[in-house]
């Protein structure tokens, strides 16, 4: 399940060799990207994310060859590129009154000197000497991000689990970037941590989707039916989900 639906361009596998910056010029418009060469690649594929464009191809094959795919699929680079562009969010300054989602809800990250609770009339402590280092703070938000993540990911794949009468997942977190979550046919649950950002609704249905999965290991009729046990307007929240994500992911 991904964060877009990126047109099915063949997302590149793992490349074997570290990638080069290169760009393409279309309708007059530079456009940046990064190549990867794989020798186990056989075709060439494209990628577009929050991280811009990427290029995998055969290690063999020729710039004017990857230029030619380039060409051929210009009109959805540019508009995916302009989509990216839109909703790539701000960089992010690790400093006293910064805006941090939480379940759907804004909360502004104060730093303070004094311990107490980590919620405060809209605020997020972050406790620490005065002068706490950027680097510092981004590292205990995270942290404090992940493991309420752990927390709540792991109730819902628990109580979805009971419904369906199986075995409880073990859940862990993912980093990944173009995928909510996964789920492995040994009974293993990974769900992107960032997803602790966007509203519940939303969280309850990615960890259904993937409870579901534990049954089905497709998204076959079966599957999708599921799911809806689950969590009945599952449609709904699976398209404000890829609709509206980007106003939550802030990290």
């Amino acid at each position: 399940m991904t964060f877009r639906a990126l047109k099915n361009l063949f997302a590149p596998r793992r490349a074997a060799d570290s990638g080069e910056d290169a760009h393409v010029v279309i309708d007059g418009r530079r456009i940046e990207y990064a190549l990867r060469r794989s020798p186990r690649r056989r075709s060439i594929s494209l990628l577009i994310d929050e991280r811009g464009l990427r290029v995998a191809a055969p290690v063999r094959a020729t710039r004017s060859a990857i230029d030619a795919v380039l060409h051929e699929h210009r009109a959805w680079i540019q508009r995916k590129v302009g989509e990216w562009e839109v909703k790539r969010p701000p960089p992010r300054c690790w400093e006293d009154g910064a805006r941090i989602m939480f379940l759907g809800a804004e909360l502004r990250l104060a730093a303070r000197d004094e311990a107490g609770m980590p919620f405060r009339d809209g605020e997020l402590l972050c406790y620490g000497p005065q002068g706490l280092d950027p680097a510092e703070i981004e590292r205990r938000v995270i942290a404090w991000l992940r493991q309420q993540a752990l927390l709540l990911f792991s109730e819902r794949c628990s109580d979805y689990s009971n419904r369906l009468g199986i075995t409880n997942p073990v859940v862990r977190l993912s980093n990944a970037r173009t995928r909510w979550g996964s789920c492995h046919a040994g009974g293993r649950i990974r769900i992107n941590w960032r997803l602790i950002q966007a509203p519940p609704a939303w969280i309850d249905y990615v960890a259904a989707h993937e409870v579901a999965h534990l049954r089905h290991m497709n998204h076959s009729l079966s599957f999708w039916n599921t799911v809806a046990h689950l969590v009945p307007d599952h449609v709904q929240r699976r398209a404000e989900l890829r609709r509206e994500a980007h106003r939550y992911l802030l990290l």
